[in-house]
C-alpha cells in the first residue's frame, strides 16, 4: 500500500499527499508484468506497470540480461493494443531498455510500419525509438523515410527526425551529413521548434569547417530567422565566429556586430537577453560597443519578472568585474534591487553596487546593506564582506562607514567563516589605513569580550600584540587582554600572557602593571600559560635569561625560522644531556610530503591570516639556504627554484625529492631525505649523479648529509657547472649512497659498526622550462604593443595528433614554462580553435611574451602559429628553437 511521505500544504495538516511508488520491489514488478501476455490486453493495467518498469530503470535499478529480455518481448506483443496512450509508453519503455542488436529486428517492423502510419503521434515517437536502438546497417534502410519525415508538413514529425538526427551524428555522422539539404531545407519553417532543431542539426554538420560556420551565420543574419529559439542559437554561433576571427587576427571593424546589436530590439525577451549577454562577453569588447547592452540590461532591472531582473543583475554583476565604469549608470536602479524578495537578484544587486559605487554613494550603500544583511545566509554574507574590503581599499577616506558597518555585523550571530571574514577585513583595513589603526583594534577588543571562536580569539590577541603598543594610549587595551586570562579556555589565556608580555616590553611605562599582572598568571591551573607567565617576567625582568635588548625583542615579536614540523621532531629526538638544545641543529627545509597527501594551495592569505611583514616566500627561503652555504655562496643571484619532483615512490622505505636551483651558469640540485625506518639510522648520505646524458653539466661539488635519523628531513647537494646564460638540457641518473646502522629500539642507540648501501632514484631531467619564471601581466596588449615589433618572431608548427585542443594548448604551455594571461588556458568546449597567451621572464631576467594560436582539423591534427616577442632578439629564437626541438 502507498505510504505518505510529504505535506501537501502547512495549512491542511489532514491532507496527505502519496507517491505510488513508494515501497514498489523490482520482483513485484516483474511479476505484474506477466499482464502484458494476457489474450485481453487491459491497456490502463499495462500503462501502470510499465510506468513502474520506467520509474525502476530511472531510478538506477539493474535489471539482468534474462530479466530485460523477458520484459522486452512480453511489452513487443502490446503493439497488437490499438490505445494510443499504451502504445506511447510501448515506445518509452523500449527506449529505455535498449534492446541488443539480435532483439530489434523483432520490433523494427511494428515501428517502421508506424514511422508510415497516418497517426502523427504514432510516426514522430516511432522515429525517435527506432533512431535510439538501431545500428548503422539499419539506418540506410530508414534513410529515405527520415529524409521525408525532415521535410513533412507535421512539425511534431519534423522535429522528431531532426532530433534524432543530432543523436545519430554522434554514431552514424557520415549517413546524417548526406540530409544537409532536408535539413536547409528545415531552417526555413514556418515552425518555431523546428526552425530550432534544424538549425542546431545544421551547425553539427558544419562544426568541423570554420568557413561554413562563417557562410551559415552570414546567411541566416540577413534575416530569415523568425523563431526565438532559434536567434538564440544564431546570436552564439555569431559569438563564436567573432571569436573565431579575432583569434585568426582578423583586425577592423567587428563582423557581426550590427547583427547581435540589432538582436537587442528584437520583441522576444529571450532573444535581447542573448544578445546583450553576447555582446558584453566579446573579446576586447570597447565601452561604445557595450553601450546599447547595457542600455537594455538596464530596462529590464525594473521588469516585474523576476527571471528577467536576475538575468540581467547576473549579467551586469559579471561586467562589472571588467568593466566597472561602464555599470554606473545602472547604479540607482540596482539600489532598489537590494530590498528584492528573491535573495538571490538581492545579492548580485549589493556586490555588483560595490564594485561600482562612487565615493559620494558609500554611505548611502551602507545604510540600505545594513537592512539585507540580515536576511540571507552566510556564504552571500561573505561575499557582500569581501566587496566592502575592497571599497575600503578603494575609497580610504570613507573608512569611518565602512569600519562602522563591519563593527555592527561583528556583532550579530554567524558561523566561524562568516566572523573570520569580517575580522580579516577589519585587519586588512587597519593595516592599509593608519588612521583607521585606533579605531579598528577598539571594535576587535570588543569582539573578544563575547567571542566564541578559540581561533578568532587567539589571532586577534597575537595581532594587538604587535599594532596595540604603537598606539598613542596602549594602556587603554590592557583591560580588555587581561579580562582574557580570568574568562577564558587554556589556550586563549596563554595567548593573552605572550600579549601581555609584549606590551610590557614595547611600553616601558606599563611594565610595572604588566609585571604584577603576569605574576598572577603563574597560579594558574594550565601548565601552558603557567610556563609563559614564568618566562616572560623572566625577559620583562632583565634577570640574564636573555643576553640583549635586541635578543628579547626579536624573541618576542620575532618569527620562528624553521618549520614547527621539524621543530617538534628535532625536539622529540632531543636527549636531555649538560649539552643545550641548539635550534640551529633543526633542518630550515620542509619535510617532503608524498604526492598523494599534499595539497593544492589557497589562496593568498589576507587578514590575520597573512604576517604582519612581507612574507617569505619559497623562493626567498631557498635563497637564503643556499647562500648560507660556503660552497654555492659565490655562484651569485639564484634565479629560479622548481617545485619538488618526487624521486621515489609513496610509501618506500627513504622517501627523496629534489629541488633545481638554476643560477646564471650553475645549477644546484638539492635533494630533500627522509628516512621512514624506525630501526635505522642512515650516516653519510650523499647522492652520486650520473652526467652522461647531460653533456654540457660538469660536476663542480657536493655536500653530504652526515646523519640522517628516522622522520627527520635533510637535505644533501649536488652543484654542476654549465654554460652560461644557456638553457643547457639533459637526463640525469641518481644514487643514494649511505652507511646504515641499526637502532634498538628500547634505547635509541645505533650500533657503532654500520653497513654501505645505496638505493636507486628515478632519473632526473633539466629541461627548457627550468629557464623560465612564470610572470604574469595585467594588461596582455599594453605589454605587447611596448615591445618594438620588429623583433617580433614568428613561426608555424604541426603538433600531430592530439585527442582535443586543451590537450595541445597545455603540452605547450608546459613546455615553455610560461604563465597564461588573461585566463587564456581555459578552452571553450566543442572549440577548434583558440589564442593562448603568455607571458614570462628568461634566464638573465629577459622579459618574454608569447600569442600562442592553434587549430584543429576533422582529423584532430593540430596546427600552431607561434608569435614571440623579447627585450632581447636571441630570446625570441631560443623559444622558437625550444618549441621546434620539443
Amino acid at each position: 500500500m502507498a505510504q505518505p511521505y510529504v505535506k501537501k500544504d502547512d495549512d491542511h495538516d489532514d491532507e496527505l499527499e502519496y507517491s505510488p511508488f513508494m515501497g514498489i520491489e523490482k520482483g513485484a514488478v516483474l511479476q505484474e508484468a506477466r499482464v502484458f501476455n494476457d489474450a485481453q490486453v487491459d491497456p490502463r493495467r499495462c500503462s501502470q506497470v510499465i510506468t513502474k518498469l520506467l520509474y525502476l530503470l530511472n531510478q538506477g535499478e539493474s535489471f539482468t540480461k534474462n530479466e530485460a529480455t523477458e520484459v522486452f518481448f512480453s511489452v513487443t506483443k502490446l503493439f497488437q493494443s490499438k490505445d494510443t496512450g499504451l502504445r506511447r509508453m510501448v515506445y518509452l519503455i523500449i527506449k529505455e531498455l535498449s534492446p541488443s542488436s539480435d532483439e530489434v529486428i523483432i520490433v523494427t517492423s511494428s515501428l517502421m510500419k508506424d514511422m508510415n502510419s497516418k497517426i502523427d503521434m504514432y510516426r514522430a515517437n516511432a522515429i525517435r525509438v527506432l533512431c535510439r536502438i538501431i545500428d548503422g546497417t539499419l539506418l540506410t534502410q530508414i534513410e529515405r523515410y527520415l529524409k521525408q519525415a525532415i521535410v513533412d508538413k507535421n512539425p511534431v514529425v519534423s522535429s522528431a527526425a531532426l532530433v534524432s538526427g543530432l543523436h545519430l551524428l554522434k554514431t552514424n555522422p557520415e549517413i546524417v551529413k548526406r540530409w544537409s539539404n532536408e535539413v536547409q531545407e528545415g531552417v526555413q519553417s514556418r515552425s518555431a521548434l523546428v526552425q530550432f532543431h534544424a538549425l542546431a542539426l545544421l551547425h553539427q554538420i558544419r562544426q568541423n569547417d570554420r568557413l561554413a560556420v562563417s557562410k551559415l551565420v552570414g546567411s541566416l543574419t540577413r534575416g530569415s530567422v523568425r523563431s526565438p529559439l532559434a536567434q538564440c542559437l544564431l546570436i552564439r554561433y555569431t559569438s563564436q565566429v567573432i571569436r573565431d576571427m579575432s583569434n585568426h587576427g582578423q583586425s577592423g571593424e567587428r563582423p557581426f556586430y550590427e547583427f547581435l546589436e540589432s538582436c537587442l530590439r528584437h520583441k522576444a525577451e529571450m532573444v535581447i537577453l542573448e544578445a546583450a549577454r553576447a555582446i558584453t562577453e566579446l573579446d576586447g569588447v570597447t565601452s561604445r560597443e557595450l553601450t546599447p547592452a547595457i542600455t537594455v540590461l538596464q530596462l529590464f532591472l525594473s521588469s516585474p519578472r523576476p527571471v528577467l531582473r536576475f538575468a540581467a543583475v547576473r549579467t551586469l554583476n559579471k561586467v562589472a568585474m571588467t568593466h566597472p565604469m561602464a555599470v554606473t549608470n545602472c547604479n540607482i536602479d540596482m539600489e532598489s534591487l537590494i530590498s528584492d524578495q528573491n535573495r538571490s537578484i538581492a545579492t548580485l544587486a549589493i556586490t555588483t553596487l560595490l564594485k561600482t559605487g562612487n565615493e559620494s554613494s558609500v554611505e548611502r550603500l551602507m545604510k540600505q546593506i545594513t537592512n539585507f544583511m540580515s536576511d540571507i545566509a552566510d556564504e552571500f554574507k561573505i561575499v557582500v564582506v569581501e566587496a566592502i574590503r575592497s571599497l575600503c581599499v578603494k575609497f580610504p577616506l570613507k573608512y569611518r562607514s565602512l569600519m562602522t558597518f563591519l563593527s555592527n555585523i561583528l556583532r550579530e550571530e554567524g558561523g566561524f567563516e562568516y566572523k573570520r571574514a569580517i575580522v580579516d577585513s577589519i585587519v586588512t583595513i587597519i593595516r592599509d589605513i593608519p588612521d583607521a589603526k585606533e579605531s579598528g583594534l577598539l571594535h576587535l577588543c570588543e569582539f573578544i569580550e563575547d567571542c566564541e571562536f578559540t581561533y578568532l580569539s587567539t589571532q586577534i590577541l597575537h595581532f594587538l600584540g604587535i599594532e596595540g603598543p604603537n598606539t598613542s594610549d596602549p594602556s587603554k587595551y590592557i583591560r580588555y587582554i587581561y579580562n582574557r586570562v580570568h574568562l577564558e579556555n587554556a589556550t586563549v589565556r596563554a595567548a593573552a600572557v605572550s600579549t601581555l608580555a609584549k606590551f610590557g616590553f614595547m611600553v616601558e611605562s606599563l611594565k610595572p602593571r604588566i609585571t604584577i599582572l603576569l605574576k598572577r598568571c603563574i597560579y594558574d591551573s594550565d601548565d601552558e600559560v603557567r610556563d609563559r607567565a614564568t618566562l616572560f617576567l623572566s625577559v620583562l625582568g632583565g634577570d640574564g635569561t636573555i643576553d640583549t635588548e635586541k635578543d628579547s625583542k626579536e624573541f618576542l615579536f620575532g618569527s620562528l625560522e624553521v618549520p614547527l614540523v621539524n621543530m617538534e621532531t628535532s625536539l622529540k629526538n632531543y636527549d636531555p644531556s649538560e649539552e643545550a638544545f641548539d635550534i640551529n641543529s633543526v633542518p630550515r627545509e620542509v619535510k617532503s610530503q608524498p604526492l598523494a597527501e599534499k595539497k593544492a594551495q589557497g589562496k593568498k592569505p589576507t587578514g590575520l591570516g597573512a604576517p604582519p611583514a612581507a612574507p617569505a616566500s619559497g623562493f626567498d627561503g631557498y635563497e637564503r639556504l643556499l647562500s648560507s652555504i660556503p660552497e654555492f655562496a659565490a655562484f651569485g643571484k639564484l634565479f629560479k627554484s622548481s617545485s619538488p619532483v618526487e624521486l621515489t615512490e609513496a610509501e618506500t622505505e627513504y622517501a627523496v625529492n629534489v629541488v633545481k636551483h638554476i643560477f646564471d651558469n650553475h645549477v644546484v640540485f638539492q635533494y630533500n631525505c627522509t628516512n621512514t625506518i624506525p630501526e635505522q639510522l642512515l650516516e653519510r648520505v650523499n647522492v652520486i649523479v650520473d652526467a652522461s646524458e647531460a653533456e654540457e653539466f660538469s660536476e663542480l661539488t657536493s655536500k653530504a648529509l652526515n646523519s640522517l635519523p628516522y622522520d627527520s628531513p635533510g637535505q644533501a647537494f649536488v652543484a654542476f657547472e654549465k654554460p652560461a646564460g644557456v638553457p643547457a638540457v639533459g637526463k640525469f641518473s641518481n644514487t643514494l649512497t649511505f652507511v646504515v646502522k641499526e637502532v634498538d629500539p628500547s634505547t635509541g642507540e645505533a650500533e657503532d659498526d654500520g653497513v654501505e648501501d645505496e638505493y636507486q632514484l628515478e632519473d632526473l631531467e633539466v629541461v627548457a622550462a627550468d629557464y623560465m619564471v612564470k610572470v604574469s601581466v595585467s594588461n596582455f596588449r599594453n605589454a605587447w604593443e611596448s615591445m618594438n615589433e620588429e623583433d617580433e618572431h614568428v613561426d608555424e608548427y604541426g603538433l600531430g595528433q592530439r585527442e582535443t585542443l586543451g590537450e595541445a594548448i597545455k603540452a605547450v604551455i608546459d613546455l615553455l614554462g610560461m604563465q597564461p594571461c588573461e585566463g587564456t588556458e581555459t578552452i571553450p568546449s566543442n572549440a577548434r580553435s583558440h589564442t593562448c597567451l603568455l607571458s614570462g621572464v628568461y634566464i638573465g631576467n629577459v622579459k618574454v611574451l608569447v600569442r600562442a594560436q592553434f587549430g584543429m582539423d576533422s582529423s584532430r591534427e593540430i596546427a600552431m602559429k607561434l608569435a614571440v616577442r623579447a627585450e632581447d632578439v636571441s630570446v625570441a629564437e631560443a623559444i622558437h628553437e625550444i618549441v621546434a626541438n620539443g
